[in-house]
């Protein structure tokens, strides 16, 4: 009995373990069925857009740290943060009770020196008179001279302190330098602020942009900062506002490469055009670089695109194997522009043309070529990068 049950416990574990075993192989077997990845495809017209992409920061064309050239308390400030400003309208003003008392005595002084002034005219001008005369003394006449000479410089130095009064004055009073936003208001009313004319660069009031005109700083990559020009329109689309598409105009590239995120590449700044109400200083933005685009064309997939150099006319030549009922054909052809995915071929395939997206060359099936292969040893095959397409490899060894 104890070996009948050792037995049957043996082929109840045997069958279970074989049952489970058979469940693994059908779930491989229709895991690699359902994502083989496809030997061949058939040719046909289509579009081709070859674009690189680079990313960059939506800020203002101008915007200005507000501050004041003069020490003072700020008196009035009608703005808040958000609003619309016109160009001229206040922004702020600061207390100008003391500099309007300063003024005040700058012209008392002024009257008080053109009194002096006109005093030492006439003493001068009878001094004059009298040693004309030769009634008065040369040294008495050189005197009044001097008085005279010394009272008008007196005046001319108390107007130009008039004058550095009233400049203080004026300061007080901030205008908008152009129509603005207000982003950034740190200041209250009654809270003193110093100038920027000072030890320091003054107190920050408020910041303001205009965001009519907005830009995007880029970092383009060096290896596709040559196809990027000054004047070229790209598209853009705004992270933040799904489904909106803007044109850009691009401003400027700088001249010299700089390093971000561990990347190469190039400040650039792209002026937007007609911006929407919706995108906001602050928001990312995708900038699409239009390279090379065909229309209509004949395209073949890249994996189905080949390379090898010749070494017996010393250039690289492209082929696509070409099925021809039960055979592989390898036929010579030439490549226009590219993108990421297809080719556009310009000669050597038809629309309807069924080609690989394997090597064929060990194939036993495989025609006699009708373009003369390199000579003889070791070729590298890869897929077409195109215009600045990334290649893909593919094993071709012959």
């Amino acid at each position: 009995m104890k070996i009948l049950g050792t037995l049957l416990v043996v082929a109840l574990l045997g069958g279970g373990g074989w049952y489970l075993w058979q469940q693994r192989q059908q779930a491989a077997s229709a895991a690699a069925a359902g994502g083989a990845r496809p030997a061949v495809s058939t040719i046909e017209k289509r579009d081709i857009r070859f674009a690189v992409s680079a990313a960059g920061e939506i800020t203002p064309s101008e915007q200005v740290s507000v501050r004041p050239e003069v020490n003072g308390r700020i008196n009035k400030l009608p703005v808040d943060l958000g609003d619309v400003v016109k160009k001229g309208d206040l922004l702020f003003q600061l207390d100008d009770q003391e500099l309007k008392t300063e003024k005040q005595q700058r012209e008392i002084t002024i009257a008080r020196t053109r009194l002096s002034l006109d005093q030492a005219k006439r003493d001068y001008d009878r001094a004059e008179m009298l040693f004309n005369a030769k009634l008065l003394p040369g040294q008495e006449f050189d005197d009044a001279r001097t008085a005279y000479e010394l009272a008008k410089n007196s005046i001319e130095q108390s107007q130009k302190e008039l004058e550095l009064t009233l400049e203080k004055l004026r300061k007080t009073q901030v205008l908008a330098p152009f129509d603005c936003t207000v982003l950034t208001r740190p200041i209250s009313v009654g809270q003193a602020v110093s100038g920027s004319g000072g030890f320091n660069s003054g107190t920050e009031v408020l910041t303001i942009a205009n965001l009519n005109d907005l830009v995007i700083n880029a970092h383009i990559n060096q290896a596709d900062v040559s196809r990027l020009k000054t004047g070229q329109e790209v598209e853009v689309t705004v992270e933040a506002v799904p489904g909106l598409q803007v044109v850009g105009k691009v401003e400027r590239i700088a001249p010299q490469a700089t390093i971000k995120n561990n990347i190469k590449g190039f400040p650039a700044r792209v002026l937007l055009r007609d911006v929407d109400q919706r995108v906001r200083p602050g928001m990312t933005a995708n900038i699409s670089i239009p390279v090379a685009s065909a229309d209509d064309v004949v395209a073949a997939p890249l994996a189905a695109v080949f390379t090898e150099f010749n070494p017996e006319t010393k250039q690289v030549e492209r082929f696509a194997w070409v099925q021809l009922g039960e055979e592989w054909e390898r036929r010579t052809i030439h490549i226009g522009v590219s993108d990421y995915f297809f080719a556009e071929v310009t000669r050597g395939l038809e629309p309807g043309d069924v080609v690989s997206l394997e090597d064929k060359s060990r194939a036993p099936n495989v025609r006699k070529p009708s373009v003369k292969p390199g000579a003889g040893g070791v070729t590298t095959s890869t897929a077409v990068s195109g215009s600045g397409a990334a290649a893909r490899p593919v094993a071709a060894s012959r």
